[in-house]
Formats: structure tokens, C-alpha cells, sequence
């Protein structure tokens, strides 16, 4: 008997783990299909944002060999299906970074790091710098030869408890810079895709981020990929 995915944030675990789960691979077709350099989506809490951005940066991800996790799915009977595992791809989530600065600043950074770790071999031992994830981008399309995917959970989590907690001001400029410099400016993105809880009401880090596309909770694009659905 299969069992209920409570808690369950990782697609891979969700499919070995033999439990039960309603197959949003299309989201992957509409993805690509729409061609879209920055798409970013706005969700309540609880409605499957992790999972499906871990279901995204599975099938993308170059460095792994997931045709056995997404066998039977939707997503293989495209031509889609062609595109598994072909880009170097980044996924950071920005969920646990909450409560004080210390903490909110240590999550960042153990995300950015994990991130260096896991592609450690496409460059030597230059870490310390402001570009951390625009710079690694550079290095992995050097490497592979091919652009790359970025996925970021929750992007707006640290934003808001700065705000909350009243160091907005200090930690702004460099998150704000960080998403800039890896969203717009690098020459390396292929695709991205940001979810958030809520938009950043203070000011738009945004402003000069005009290839971003945005999908709120009213919208019809990509809304039977998030949320309760009955098949």
C-alpha cells in the first residue's frame, strides 16, 4: 500500500519512496514552451511550491540520470521528454531563512554553498566572491557548454523577515544584487523560475528586471500545477 507524502518537499524521495502523488509533469512543457527568461510564481504556503520546483531541477539536472524517477509520467510522452537531464542546473530554496539576521544571512549562504559544492569540479578554489551564484553560472557553462537552468524556492522569505525584524536595510542590496546579477545580467541563464508566498510590499527589488514574467494565484497559467487538483 502506498503511503501519504506528508512533509515530503523532494520529488525523487516522493517517487522512490512509493507514495502517493498527482503527476504535475506538464508543468515542465509549459515551462519550456513558453520560452520565458524569468518566470516567477506567487503561492500561499502549502501549496506544493518545493515539490514542484524539486521536480523541476530534477529532470533538468545534467549531473544526474532521472529517466527511472520520471518513467510513466506525463512529461515522457512529449518531445519534452528529450530535454531530461541537459542543463547545468542550480536549485536554492530560501524557506528556512527566518527569525534573527545571523540566521537569515547563515541560510543564504549554506544554500549559495551547497550549490559550489556540488559543482566543485568546474573550477578551482576561487570562493569568497560577491557574484557567488552569476560567477558559478559562468564557470558551469563553461564546463558542460550549455546554459543553465535556476531554480529559487521562497526567493522572498529572507526579504520579509529582514523586514519583520528590522535589518531590511542591511541585507537588501546584497540579496537584491545577488538575484540581479544572476537573473538579468548573466550571459549564462537559460531559464529561470523563482516562487514566493508574497510580493515584497517595501519596494520592488524587481525594477530593472524586465524579462520577468509573473504568475500570481488569479492567473490561469501554471494554476493546475499548484494547489489541491482531482484526477
Amino acid at each position: 500500500m502506498k503511503k501519504i507524502p506528508i512533509g515530503t518537499k523532494s520529488f525523487s524521495r516522493l517517487v522512490e519512496g512509493n507514495y502517493y502523488f498527482v503527476d504535475k509533469t506538464l508543468m515542465i512543457k509549459e515551462f519550456l514552451g513558453r520560452v520565458t527568461d524569468v518566470t516567477l510564481i506567487t503561492r500561499p504556503r502549502r501549496f506544493g511550491k518545493t515539490i514542484n520546483m524539486s521536480m523541476m531541477a530534477e529532470f533538468f539536472d545534467i549531473t544526474k540520470d532521472s529517466k527511472e524517477i520520471f518513467k510513466g509520467t506525463k512529461i515522457m510522452e512529449t518531445p519534452y521528454a528529450a530535454e531530461i537531464n541537459q542543463y547545468p542546473t542550480i536549485f536554492i530554496s530560501f524557506a528556512d531563512a527566518k527569525r534573527d539576521k545571523e540566521t537569515v544571512v547563515s541560510t543564504i549562504r549554506t544554500q549559495i554553498q551547497i550549490q559550489w559544492d556540488k559543482y566543485d569540479f568546474v573550477f578551482e578554489n576561487l570562493k569568497g566572491i560577491d557574484d557567488a551564484i552569476s560567477f558559478l553560472m559562468e564557470r558551469m557553462e563553461d564546463y558542460y557548454g550549455k546554459e543553465v537552468m535556476v531554480f529559487i524556492d521562497e526567493y522572498d522569505t529572507p526579504f520579509v523577515e529582514a523586514h519583520t525584524g528590522g535589518f531590511y536595510d542591511e541585507v537588501r542590496g546584497g540579496l537584491a544584487g545577488l538575484l540581479h546579477n544572476s537573473l538579468k545580467t548573466s550571459t549564462s541563464l537559460k531559464y529561470a523560475m523563482l516562487t514566493e508566498i508574497q510580493r515584497v510590499a517595501k519596494e520592488n527589488i524587481f525594477s530593472d528586471l524586465n524579462n520577468l514574467d509573473v504568475y500570481t494565484v488569479i492567473d490561469n497559467d501554471y494554476s493546475e500545477y499548484f494547489g489541491f487538483s482531482i484526477e
